[in-house]
């Protein structure tokens, strides 16, 4: 090797991580492994403060200790993005828009862009990464979008983790796997990224309605009928909205992450879920649990996409009807059980 490339080789790559919640922190804890500097953008002024002071993030994942020499925390946005490669996208979907209203183009280019964000645009019905090109003008091979199976928790308790990164440009969701790679964690790369990241989406409220089942009373059995059709499901979504002769539903990108996610104790979604079985009203439930479950806004994106292409997916419409409809969560369930083989 080169003088030059050994010289490159040893200069910290400079990422972006913009947002201060669990999935935030779990990343700037991976990243932190590597040869890498985190500018870490967070909206509340008082946690940037604080994570100056102590190293820890006073609100999500509090006993992950955050490097003071790999990590500066910012709360001016602009500040953040200055010099960068690579941004990292991790607040929940819904609030994207009015998170990033001050940005242009002038912004984003020359740069990556990663979105850890398993939502869609609400009222838009878009994945992130359509939204950041339309908004943006940000082409879809300067993209590239984070899948697991993985949740923040168990990467704070630094347990064996994986995670699958997709982008059209194999090149970089290659690049951005190596940094993420670490004693405790790999990262692949692949290209399916539309696959993956309806995937993410659909996953989610899937472990919604495993959590409402769960809630009410519904055992084992049922919920592994239940998370074996929300796959034929997500299969035929995909096969009419984007369909990819090489995408192996089966792998740890989709299948693994749909199961994670359906049975976790971590998982926001199913938690949600689980409320909404047990008798909770949406607004309580999003109260009670302070933070953003997006498989609530994800749902009614998936229905009416599903509806615009004349898709029959009777788990996603029993969770819309429940959630957006207020139908009786064990009717609606009972109702289900004759499209589940």
């Amino acid at each position: 090797m080169s003088e030059l490339a050994e010289l490159k080789k040893k200069i910290p790559t400079q990422v972006a991580v913009l947002g201060g919640g669990s999935w935030a922190t779990a990343l700037v804890k991976i990243l932190s492994e590597n040869n890498v500097k985190i500018k870490w953008w967070i909206r509340r002024k008082s946690d940037v403060e604080f994570i100056r002071k102590y190293n820890h993030n006073p609100s999500y994942l509090t006993d992950v200790a955050i490097n003071p020499r790999k990590v500066k925390t910012y709360s001016k946005m602009v500040d953040a993005l200055a010099g960068v490669e690579y941004i990292i996208l991790a607040v929940p979907a819904a609030f994207i828009p009015s998170t990033l209203k001050d940005l242009n183009k002038k912004h984003f280019e020359g740069k990556k862009v990663v979105s850890a964000i398993k939502g869609m645009i609400p009222d838009e019905n878009l994945l992130v990464t359509d939204w950041m090109e339309r908004a943006f003008n940000l082409p879809l091979g300067q993209t590239c979008v984070i899948a697991g199976p993985c949740h923040a928790e168990e990467v704070a308790l630094e347990k064996q983790s994986y995670l699958t990164i997709a982008s059209p440009d194999l090149s970089l969701a290659q690049s951005f796997s190596n940094l993420l790679n670490s004693r405790f964690l790999q990262a692949h790369a692949i290209q399916d990224l539309y696959g993956v990241e309806y995937c993410a989406v659909i996953k989610n409220i899937v472990a919604m309605a495993c959590g409402i089942t769960r809630g009410l009373g519904f055992g084992d059995n049922f919920q592994a009928v239940l998370v074996s059709n929300a796959m034929q499901e997500i299969k035929i979504f995909l096969d009419v909205v984007y369909p990819e002769k090489n995408r192996d539903l089966n792998s740890s990108g989709y299948l693994g992450d749909l199961l994670v996610t359906a049975y976790s104790q971590f998982s926001r979604n199913r938690t949600f879920g689980n409320m909404i079985g047990r008798g909770y009203s949406v607004k309580s439930a999003q109260i009670e649990m302070n933070m953003i479950a997006e498989g609530y806004y994800a749902v009614r994106s998936i229905y009416s996409i599903s509806r615009q292409h004349n898709i029959k997916l009777p788990i996603i419409e029993a969770v819309y009807n429940i959630v957006y409809e207020k139908a009786n969560p064990m009717l609606e369930m009972n109702k289900l059980k004759g499209f589940l083989k």
